[in-house]
């Protein structure tokens, strides 16, 4: 029984979708101003997590991203640039995605960008002006956040207070805890500004209006589920539930998951600090991105997770054994018990169990690799004793590739061999021709063939050379 820990409540609860056997979900992509970070990933690879299992768990899906292509920071930094926002934000897109297929993650199902979304930003500030939750002041659009008697419900940040249509309101995309305070929904123009001429003047959309009216339009004006990282509780989702909830009166949200915070060597990540990294970052000092994956979606969502460069070492490490026992299940010979009883294949059917069971308890990844660590030793020990059966060794391989469509780290199966693999089965060949077992040795040689690498015995030993 799948169970989500929902900020809304704080609690655990079962997960039932609105609509049958169909689940919506939206999560907030990146704002594309300059690469993401390894922090930002984790979030992102948590909602990647989330989507593969609601797959595994057989329900159909509807995965809407957004791209947050217009707010403070990408107006500031495409100024400093000279170039257009649309301009200045596409090559940090494509970046994305780059990090993105190489962290193994699959593509949403829908992609939107704030600014290809204006007008269905547009009705919804008017429907909430016509709902007296909205006003115009100095040609900008505010909440009015004490016309929404439930604002603060998500995050518990109350109004205390605070008199609509005052000067206590707040401009900026991102502000602090404290900041209670009616927020923009229509910036009004300003010099140097990218704008759009809409009803209610010239101007642009403030950022918590985007996600509301995006996830709306793909999604409806209830839907299942909407995750992002813990940071954007306040304001950011606090804000879309006021505004979606104070335009609809329905629930905007079923379940909200967050993602805790990712610290780097027991601080916060900050340039300054040395300590802040992105994926290419950590490519570029020779670590496999999958194993990057690994690290990241091996701490539960909801826990804080320490980064630093010695546990990716080690999680490199340990992914490069998890993949050679892998290899060697799908080379190994499986053996006639006799009609025995395959204690692997029990083996398989508890580690299964004990995957999804872990899963199931709100995402927990760290259940999940132990699963995965327990029938990786099973195989090892089946095939180091030769007690493998065909049955087993193909239970095994689909249980593994069963539970990589969750976790999306292992290397897929490949007749393609590496050359320290090759030279590996060579000096294996050369041991069975020393112990006169040519039955081994000429097996290694078909083996080979197939894979298409030839082997040349010579005076001076055995070469060998892709066909």
């Amino acid at each position: 029984m799948l169970k989500f820990v929902n900020t809304l409540s704080g609690k655990s609860e079962v997960f039932e979708p609105l609509e049958g056997n169909h689940v919506r979900l939206y999560a907030c992509g990146p704002t594309v101003y300059n690469f993401a970070h390894i922090g930002n990933f984790r979030s992102f690879l948590f909602v990647d997590v989330l989507r593969r299992y609601l797959k595994y768990r057989g329900y159909d899906l509807t995965h809407v991203m957004n791209l947050t292509d217009v707010d403070d920071k990408i107006i500031r930094d495409a100024t400093a640039a000279g170039l257009d926002i649309r301009a200045f934000t596409e090559k940090y897109i494509v970046h994305f995605w780059e990090d993105a297929d190489a962290l193994g993650m699959e593509r949403p199902d829908i992609v939107v960008r704030a600014t290809d979304h204006i007008p269905e930003m547009i009705d919804l500030v008017g429907r909430l002006v016509e709902r007296g939750r909205a006003y115009e002041s100095d040609g900008s659009v505010y909440f009015k956040i004490a016309a929404f008697e439930d604002y603060g419900k998500l995050s518990g940040n109350k109004v205390a207070g605070n008199q609509a249509g005052a000067s206590e309101r707040v401009d900026a995309d991102e502000y602090e805890k404290e900041d209670v305070r009616d927020f923009v929904l229509w910036k009004g123009t300003k010099p140097g500004e990218p704008n759009w001429e809409t009803r209610f003047g010239c101007g642009r959309p403030g950022w918590h209006l985007e996600c509301s009216a995006m996830a709306m339009k793909y999604l409806g004006e209830t839907f299942d589920i909407h995750c992002g990282g813990v940071d954007l509780i306040f304001p950011h989702h606090e804000n879309e539930i006021a505004q979606s909830e104070g335009a609809t009166d329905k629930p905007f949200v079923k379940y909200w998951l967050h993602a805790e915070h990712l610290m780097v060597d027991g601080r916060k990540m900050a340039k300054r600090d040395g300590n802040y990294y992105t994926v290419r970052d950590l490519v570029e000092k020779g670590f496999d991105p999958l194993a990057v994956r690994y690290s990241l979606i091996s701490v539960p969502y909801r826990k804080p997770f320490n980064f630093t460069i010695e546990s990716l070492q080690g999680v490199e490490r340990r992914l490069k054994r998890l993949n050679e026992s892998v290899r060697r299940l799908r080379e190994a010979n499986p053996q006639d018990l006799g009609g025995q009883p395959d204690g692997l294949l029990d083996d398989i059917a508890t580690v299964t169990a004990q995957f999804e069971a872990g899963m199931d308890d709100d995402l927990n990844t760290a259940e999940a690799l132990a699963a995965l660590a327990m029938l990786e030793t099973a195989v090892n020990t089946a095939v180091q004793q030769e007690r493998l059966s065909e049955a087993g060794k193909q239970g095994a391989i689909a249980a593994f590739e069963k539970m990589d469509s969750v976790l999306g780290f292992l290397e897929p199966a490949t007749d393609e061999l590496l050359d320290d693999e090759v030279q590996a089965l060579i000096d294996e060949r050369l041991e069975a021709r020393k112990a006169k077992n040519f039955a081994r040795s000429d097996e290694i040689r078909s083996l080979l063939a197939e894979r298409g690498i030839l082997l040349e015995d010579g005076k001076d030993g055995t070469r060998w050379r892709r066909a």
